[in-house]
């Protein structure tokens, strides 16, 4: 079944606030190719590479946000990071079931890449001391992941209004993206929010920023360099040649551009930054009602 085109039905209305909730969701990944967008297999590498490096992301921001909620007293702002470890959680299992039942199933062997973002997550990223420096360690680490939420709540807009379809893009792996990048949109002000909480202020976020931005996109290039590795219909080719690749396909539009990912980092910059313009929460609703993957799950 080929899926809508979300910018063509964009809804304008703005439901307001929403109650965060975890979504059951179902796919079968069963025949689907290691090329699932054949006209453009680099592009589709490197939005591959997300389900590698999700999984041990999100592990780290629910972590996180569990040791933060022992020092929120705000109900409200409790009940939203509740409702995103439930999100993350969902998000964080169905990304790793693609690792075995996709990736694994076209005899890619993640373990190297996955080890390589345990490490990251777990030790470089993860819990660190006690008392008041345990405390900093933490707030560091909410300033981080409101600058990656950022970026997934913005590539999240862009995939709900992508034609990934002229490209022939599998409509699961499409839907997994979708589904994905709608409930992003739906909870972009939370991580924000509780940075502030936290005391980020605009100087922290925006030296945080100057860090993630590239780390983000270096771990995105060395995924996408892994996938090809081990994909026998694609040349072996360095780094220099998959760079002119990966630009070749960000000017035909299968993946977003660099330059749109540095206007969107510098967003953060500006005096009075909020992410809640980072797309539509009605139109993220109107994508997680038709999803494919949620339907299943619910039937």
């Amino acid at each position: 079944m080929k899926l809508l085109r979300w910018s063509a039905t964009r809804p304008d209305i703005d439901p307001g606030a929403v109650a965060l909730h975890a979504r059951n969701v179902t796919f079968d990944w069963s025949g689907v190719p290691l090329q699932w967008m054949p006209a453009e297999p680099i592009a589709g590498h490197l939005i591959c590479a997300l389900n590698m490096l999700l999984p041990e992301g999100e592990r780290m921001f629910i972590a996180t946000y569990r040791e933060a909620l022992a020092y929120v007293e705000d109900e409200k702002l409790r009940e939203d990071m509740l409702g995103f470890i439930g999100q993350e959680s969902m998000h964080a299992e169905t990304h790793a079931k693609v690792l075995v039942d996709m990736l694994a199933a076209n005899g890619v062997d993640t373990a190297p890449y996955e080890r390589q973002m345990e490490y990251l997550f777990r030790v470089t990223l993860g819990k660190r001391g006690e008392g008041r420096a345990g405390k900093q360690m933490l707030v560091e680490r909410l300033a981080f992941i409101a600058c990656l939420e950022h970026f997934f709540a913005w590539l999240g807009n862009w995939v709900l209004n992508a034609d990934l379809e002229k490209f022939g893009a599998d409509p699961r792996m499409a839907d997994l993206f979708r589904w994905h990048g709608a409930e992003e949109v739906e909870h972009r002000s939370v991580a924000h929010d509780v940075a502030e909480y936290f005391g980020v202020g605009y100087l922290r976020r925006g030296a945080t920023m100057t860090l993630v931005f590239p780390i983000f996109l270096a771990l995105l290039l060395r995924g996408t360099r892994f996938l090809v590795h081990q994909d026998p219909r694609l040349p072996d080719h360095g780094y220099p040649r998959l760079l002119a690749g990966v630009f070749g396909a960000m000017w035909r539009g299968a993946i977003p551009g660099v330059p749109s990912l540095l206007v969107s980092a510098l967003s953060t910059f500006q005096p009075g930054y909020n992410p809640e313009n980072v797309g539509s929460t009605a139109q993220a609703l109107a994508y997680l009602a038709a999803s494919p993957g949620a339907r299943a799950a619910a039937s």
